[in-house]
């Protein structure tokens, strides 16, 4: 239940007849986690009604509709509006887009981008490739018959009652467009983003480091070992855990390397900058370690660590995000070619978010066309913007 003057407001605000003071109260009541949900549900309910009341007019809808999201980019310009449009346009999304993609109306005489359909590959030691199916349930086992590890559904799952004398290496590779996750023979737990390799031990030997080499980006969940810190070689920066929760994004290319910590302690450092006795950078939860691929050097800073780690979850999130940045994301997430071929957009930043379990490219690109009037063209499957 919310109070009558509450209720008041929110019928104020959908009405654009709300003052600065009558939003500022707004404001407040929105920031408590309980109300957000009740402030969906009012959003969603409002466009329901309105979609109704002009079913007959759909061009009139989609006017609606679409200047209700573009209110989303005005996140830039006022931050008292920040909480209620971010709702207010996720709600309006899900709820409208979905309606007018069933009418037909966004999808009219227009060429849908079809990404090319890639594998996952699994190299072994001796250098055999294994396809891995998201449905699969391969089984690898040694000589003697044990297995060593098998799949279990989006996961390799690593036997930690092998024992090894050497170190024998898998590599698991991510194309552009999926993603996987694995648990080493140590159970860590590392889920791997698209366009990412992971080399990593089939089995640790104890009294040594546990040693993993990434390309791409990955969130850790390291099971603790005192005894064996657990490292992570990322294009010449080594990240040193012994048991924590972090994220890695290490892309070849990439001018920098991302960690951020969202639980227990993160040391960072090169082997150029130990060479020169610089001394290890020390993460606290709730930072991000940069580290300059070119120049190596490492700064830090308070961040929120939801935007970085929300793509496990199937979400993308951008925040003041020069649009170069959003092109390649959305490249590695959906496994599809963007040339940006308007320079004066590529520096402007963008506020977004995209479930891509949910939302296709055709509907992403349907957002920045209509939310931010960015013009593009499907030639030969490739997304050319100008």
């Amino acid at each position: 239940m919310i109070s009558p003057q509450i209720e008041k407001l929110l019928i104020k605000f959908f009405h654009k007849t709300i003052s600065s003071n009558e939003m500022e109260i707004l404001d407040d009541w929105i920031k408590k986690p309980n109300n957000q949900s009740i402030f969906k549900d009012y959003v969603k309910t409002h466009y329901a009604i309105t979609l109704g009341m002009h079913d007959s007019n759909l061009d009139e809808i989609k006017e609606n509709l679409l200047t209700e999201i573009r209110k989303e980019k005005s996140l830039f310009y006022s931050s008292r509006l920040r909480v209620l449009y971010k709702y207010a346009a996720v709600a309006v999304l899900f709820l409208g887009i979905g309606y007018l993609l069933q009418q037909g109306v966004l999808n009219n005489n227009e060429t849908l981008l079809i990404p090319e359909e890639k594998t996952i590959t699994l190299k072994m030691e001796n250098g055999d490739i294994k396809v891995i199916s998201e449905d699969g349930d391969i089984k690898v086992t040694d000589v003697s018959g044990t297995i060593v590890m098998q799949q279990e559904g989006t996961r390799l799952v690593y036997n930690n009652e092998v024992t090894a004398e050497k170190l024998k290496y898998n590599t698991l590779t991510i194309p552009y467009g999926k993603r996987f996750d694995i648990v080493l023979s140590d159970g860590t737990h590392v889920f791997l983003n698209s366009g990412s390799s992971i080399k990593y031990p089939i089995q640790f030997i104890p009294g040594n480091p546990r040693k993993v080499f990434l390309e791409g980006e990955a969130f850790f969940d390291v099971s603790k070992d005192e005894k064996h810190p657990f490292i992570i070689e990322a294009q010449g920066l080594d990240v040193k855990v012994l048991g924590t929760k972090f994220n890695v994004s290490t892309y070849p290319n990439d001018i920098e390397t991302e960690i951020v910590l969202v639980e227990g302690s993160v040391s960072l450092n090169s082997s150029e900058n130990k060479s020169k006795g610089k001394q290890d950078v020390i993460l606290k939860p709730g930072s991000k370690g940069t580290f300059d691929n070119f120049r190596h050097t490492i700064s830090t800073q308070n961040v929120n660590t939801s935007i970085y780690t929300s793509w496990i979850e199937g979400t993308i999130v951008f925040r003041n995000t020069p649009f170069d940045d959003i092109i390649k994301k959305l490249e590695r997430q959906y496994n599809v070619t963007i040339i940006n071929n308007n320079k004066d957009l590529a520096k402007e930043t963008f506020n977004a978010s995209f479930e891509i379990d949910k939302e296709t490219i055709n509907e992403v690109l349907h957002y920045f066309n209509k939310a931010h009037q960015i013009n593009y063209q499907i030639i030969n499957n490739k997304i050319v913007i100008e």
